[in-house]
């Protein structure tokens, strides 16, 4: 017999969730404007493909460092070699003023606390084996990215304790949901380390407020746990508000060099803003010196690679650049926010007022023939196989209301995306014009039966009268 380790034979992944089951269906058939007009419209994947030609016009701009030359010389050696896991320190600069830069140059990061990782799942595990010991819970606020099922609890064994947020509110964090999981974590004999909040949030596509904020940093303080706020939307917010790191309320509330500064951690990554998932570039701030000591050595299992931090440094150190992407990619993205909204209003769809993200939180609890997970699961094997359309169920988010699923916008174009939203409008009107025969059916057959108890009666009522014998 065979003998594997239990991380081997456990299904603690996730890879069996919706979620990643919708990816895999699409990728067995495809939607292509040409080879495959009929294939399943990949719209489960939160990439930002909207501002690629920006990236791509540098670059042409820019030979020296796509070609890893610095004044003209090839540096191709220097960079072949070994590289110190701390990373360049020229691209850490150059990311922390980038980080500063979305943030309206409000707060400041300092390059010596940021630990470099292949990527925001590899920056939140190492969080995790930083902060919390195998069984240690954190709370996630409902509903949250299906990966952390798989990002903080698989290998690290810390457990998820969900804070349960609701649509009366627009699922926003409140101080009695933040008790409730905290006390339902205690019930079950878990010590709780740490709050995690995504802001902008996946799924919703909403910044926290300045309250929410505010009520996270005075929970963790009372608690004396962590606060982890992977920001890494933060460059997606559109329209006219601002984005709000906690990093701003940790300076409103003159926390910066606290005990509670300590323990906030930021995780970062370019993959959203800048659309480079295919990059792997991740990134911790953190305040305690010891978890920052600790996930830089952590990080020698998940490096970026040197040919990658010096092609970026060069990026983000081109200020007139970045200040034009970020423009131009704010937007983009709103643009395109819009025309998913009134695509899926047109079909008779409604969304989650959002402002920020590469997705929409979609109402389709209208769409369910009952009020139940079943039925949201079922609706979503419709919109996969029927209308071949992949989004991610509500379910998959752990939301605690059946008929919301997450709809991305970002990753096609502006023709794949009326295509997906014509094919949701047919199949939403056929399935009314189902529910409305159905429903007519329904009503004569009901009325039918009421006639004829009706005629039962008037029968009896004659028929078998007995005569008055007065």
């Amino acid at each position: 017999m065979k003998q594997l380790s239990t991380k081997v034979t456990s299904n603690a992944h996730g890879q069996d969730s919706s979620y990643f089951l919708g990816w895999e269906e699409y990728e067995k058939n495809p939607y292509d404007e040409i080879k495959n007009p009929d294939g399943i419209i990949q719209m489960g994947l939160a990439e930002n493909q909207l501002c690629i030609d920006l990236i791509e016009t540098w670059l042409a701009k820019n030979p020296d460092a796509a070609g890893l030359k610095k004044d003209g010389q090839s540096i191709f050696k220097e960079l072949a070699l070994f590289q110190d896991y701390h990373g360049l320190p020229e691209f850490k600069n150059a990311l922390a003023e980038f980080m500063e830069e979305i943030r309206g140059n409000r707060v400041t990061f300092d390059p010596r606390k940021i630990v470099l990782a292949a990527g925001s799942t590899s920056a939140n595990e190492t969080l995790m084996f930083c902060l919390a010991e195998p069984g240690d819970a954190f709370l996630l606020p409902t509903p949250y990215y299906p990966g952390f099922d798989r990002d903080l609890k698989w290998r690290t064994g810390a457990e998820i304790v969900p804070i349960h947020c609701s649509s009366s509110n627009g699922f926003q964090i409140t101080e009695s949901a933040l008790q409730q999981a905290y006390q339902q974590a205690q019930k079950l004999d878990l010590k709780v380390k740490g709050v995690l909040v995504t802001n902008p949030s996946n799924p919703l596509g909403t910044m926290l407020t300045r309250r929410e904020l505010n009520l996270l940093v005075d929970f963790i303080s009372s608690k004396n746990i962590h606060l982890i706020s992977d920001e890494i939307y933060s460059g997606t917010v559109f329209g006219f508000e601002q984005f709000v790191s906690v990093m701003d309320v940790l300076k409103y509330k003159n926390l910066e060099n606290s005990e509670v500064a300590k323990r906030v951690h930021v995780v970062y990554s370019l993959s959203k803003d800048l659309g480079l998932p295919g990059f792997r570039v991740g990134a911790i701030y953190s305040n305690d010196e010891m978890v920052v000591s600790a996930a830089t050595k952590m990080s020698s299992f998940g490096l970026v690679s040197s040919q990658t931090q010096y092609l970026l440094s060069a990026l983000l150190s081109d200020k007139k650049f970045t200040s034009k992407y970020l423009d131009q990619n704010q937007k983009r993205l709103k643009i395109r926010q819009k025309q998913l909204v009134s695509g899926l209003e047109a079909a008779g769809v409604t969304c989650l007022k959002s402002n920020a993200g590469l997705f929409c939180w979609v109402d389709m609890r209208h769409l369910l023939d009952t009020n139940t997970f079943e039925a949201e699961l079922e609706l979503w094997k419709k919109i996969v196989y029927e209308v071949k359309l992949n989004i991610s169920p509500g379910s998959s988010c752990h939301c605690t209301e059946p008929g919301w699923f997450r709809v991305c916008f970002a990753n096609m174009s502006e023709d794949t995306l009326d295509l997906a939203m014509k094919r949701l409008k047919e199949y939403v009107e056929s399935t009314d014009s189902r529910r409305m025969i159905s429903k007519s059916s329904h009503e004569r057959i009901k009325s039918l039966r009421k006639r004829t108890v009706s005629n039962w009666v008037f029968r009896v009522s004659w028929t078998d009268r007995v005569p008055d014998e007065r």
